[in-house]
C-alpha cells in the first residue's frame, strides 16, 4: 500500500484529518522504516505510546499494533512520543515530536479551524529530522500478552481478569468496587 492509501485509511478509522493523526501518522512510518518491517500480523512488532492523542489511531493501523493483541502498551505520560519495537531481535526506536515543531506564535490569534490546517500543512512540508527526535532504546522489550483467569466480582458480581482482582475480606474485588476506579452508573 502506497503512503496515500495508508494515510487515507487511518483517515478513516480516525473520522478526520488532524494535526495529531499526521503526528502518528509520520511517527509510524518513521519506525517501521528504522526497523525495516511491515505491518504486524500478530505479535511480532510492538508499539508503545506515550498520549492518547489522536495519532495513536494512526500508529494502530500503519503498524497492526493494538491494545486488544497486547503489542499496542499506552504510557499515560501526555507526550507525542511513540517507541517501536521488533521482538525478532529486541530492538528499538524511539520517535518524539520536537518541542514546537509545528507551533508558531503567530497562529494562537487564528480561529482553530485555521491553526489545525496551518499544522497539518508545515507538518506535510517538514522532513523528519525537523519533525521528529529519533534514537534507538536499549531497553528490554515488552513481553507478549498474558491471558489470565477471569473471577467474579464479590460486590458487583462482574468478571474481572484475575490479575488485576483486589481481595476485600477474602473475595476477589474488581478495581472499581475497590474504589481504584471512579465512574457513574448510568442506572
Amino acid at each position: 500500500m502506497d503512503d496515500k492509501a495508508l494515510l487515507d485509511s487511518a483517515i478513516a478509522f480516525h473520522g478526520h484529518f488532524c494535526p495529531g493523526l499526521l503526528i502518528g501518522y509520520r511517527a509510524a512510518l518513521i519506525g517501521l522504516r528504522e526497523l525495516g518491517v511491515q505491518r504486524a500480523q500478530d505479535e511480532e512488532l510492538i508499539a508503545i505510546a506515550e498520549t492518547d492523542a489522536c495519532g495513536v489511531d494512526a500508529v494502530q493501523v500503519l503498524t497492526g499494533c493494538t491494545l486488544g493483541k497486547g503489542n499496542l502498551l499506552f504510557r499515560d505520560w501526555g507526550k507525542q512520543v511513540f517507541t517501536f519495537g521488533r521482538r525478532s531481535d529486541g530492538r528499538m526506536v524511539r520517535v518524539a515530536l520536537r518541542y514546537r515543531a509545528t507551533w508558531r506564535e503567530e497562529d494562537d490569534q487564528l480561529p482553530e479551524a485555521e491553526r489545525r490546517q496551518r499544522a497539518r500543512d508545515r507538518m506535510q512540508s517538514m522532513g523528519d529530522e525537523e519533525l521528529y527526535d529519533v534514537r534507538w532504546v536499549d531497553a528490554p522489550l515488552p513481553g507478549p500478552a498474558r491471558i489470565f483467569k477471569t473471577v467474579q466480582c464479590g460486590q458487583c458480581g462482574e468478571g474481572v481478569m484475575e490479575a488485576r482482582a483486589r481481595l476485600r475480606d477474602g473475595q476477589p474485588v474488581c478495581p472499581e468496587c475497590y474504589g481504584e476506579v471512579y465512574t457513574r452508573r448510568l442506572v
